[in-house]
């Protein structure tokens, strides 16, 4: 439904009384944060692009619809209180009618100093989905007809997602306990190894543990999405292998246009693709840039985009931006150990505050169909790359 959402002005936590119930902390803008950017198109290519995102299932792969502080060096102590905002004023004006949410990911630090513990992130879900329980605007997306259901309504489905499977330890049953609590996707590794397989971080790549395999046949089992947008190359070759359901890269670049362990070579892209798994690209800071483009912005993304998209092909390519509400650059920076940013840095890349065109979820999701249009995609591929493919996907992994 395009723009056109049907939010009512619910603000998080609004059931409770702010700075007594919790403490208040001034958070980011939702819109226009930074100065915006709209991809200039003629006229009639505007009538296009409207009309694309008013009829069309546009799903997102991969963000963060959390609030940041403003001051961004706020967000430990923000954090720490584990009860982060959503951006529902930025989401209704987003085109996205499904997003797949990653929560804290690496910075669930809410009691310990490295996060990723099991009580931080079921505080972290748990919290989030008594705030969404009091809204009717963003819903909790349990099966694919939730995400068409939405479009039809004006609303935001939210596909609740784990970044990386630490929180589980040796537990297989707290896979199935995570997919009662709503989970639909789950990474094997974020960048550090765990008992699964190898992070991207690690220099030398073990692959798929035993344990690793078992985590994979469950969550086969169970209906949940698998990601190895985080994993190393030989982990994630091993888990396309022993998967019987396609898997997804949900936010990932190609490392032949910008050689960082944060991007996929191409036998693993390839391996993706052929085994019927699609590929979601990357946004966030200093991530998806090329040599053509090594200032990060809508340009060197889609270029990323159309190199994948000819390597795999047109049925196993879509968006997971990565983007979130606030100074992405700055949460970088105070965060570095916990994301792993040095491991998927380039010494080359040109520093940026934000990159200009897909700063946030809602800027990435007016842009991409912007530039399609602009590009002369046709409608057929248009709508397999914005949500097609992530349906056909999810329909041959949940149900």
């Amino acid at each position: 439904m395009g723009r056109d959402k049907n939010y009512r002005g619910y603000r998080s936590f609004q059931y409770l009384e702010e700075g007594i119930d919790y403490p208040t902390f001034e958070l980011a803008h939702e819109v226009d944060r930074v100065p915006p950017y709209r991809l200039p198109l003629s006229d009639a290519e505007e009538e296009r692009a409207e009309r694309i995102a008013r009829e069309q299932i546009l799903v997102s792969l991969h963000d963060h619809l959390g609030r940041f502080p403003e001051p961004i060096s706020e967000t430990p102590a923000y954090i720490r209180e584990g009860r982060q905002a959503t951006a529902y004023e930025g989401l209704s004006h987003c085109h996205w009618d499904c997003i797949f949410e990653n929560f804290m990911d690496g910075i669930c630090q809410i009691h310990s100093k490295r996060g990723w513990k099991w009580t931080e992130v079921l505080h972290d879900l748990g919290m989030r989905l008594c705030d969404l329980a009091h809204q009717d605007f963003v819903t909790l997306c349990l099966r694919v007809d939730d995400i068409t259901r939405a479009h039809e309504e004006g609303r935001v489905a939210l596909v609740a997602s784990i970044e990386g499977a630490a929180p589980i330890e040796n537990e297989l049953d707290r896979i199935e306990i995570f997919y009662g609590f709503g989970v639909r996707a789950m990474g094997i590794t974020y960048s550090e190894s765990n008992g699964l397989g190898s992070g991207l971080k690690e220099e030398k790549d073990g692959g798929l543990t035993a344990f690793g395999q078992r985590v994979v046949e469950r969550m086969n089992k169970v209906g949940m999405l698998i990601d190895c947008s985080h994993c190393g190359d030989q982990t994630t070759l091993d888990v396309i292998e022993a998967s019987e359901k396609p898997i997804a890269l949900t936010h990932i670049g190609a490392r032949a246009l910008w050689n960082t362990n944060r991007m996929a070579p191409d036998d693993v892209l390839k391996a993706c693709g052929e085994k019927g798994g699609v590929i979601g690209i990357e946004a966030a800071p200093h991530t998806t840039i090329t040599k053509g483009h090594p200032r990060h912005n809508l340009e060197a993304y889609m270029e990323h985009f159309e190199y994948i998209k000819d390597l795999v092909g047109i049925d196993h390519v879509g968006f997971g931006p990565d983007t979130l509400y606030g100074d992405h650059v700055g949460l970088h920076n105070t965060y570095k150990s916990s994301l792993s940013i040095k491991a998927a840095t380039h010494q080359d890349d040109e520093r940026v505050d934000y990159v200009e065109g897909v700063e946030n979820p809602t800027e990435a999701s007016e842009n991409i169909v912007r530039w399609l249009v602009k590009h002369d995609y046709s409608d057929e591929d248009t709508a397999k790359v914005v949500g097609g493919n992530a349906l056909r996907l999810l329909k041959e992994v949940w149900e």
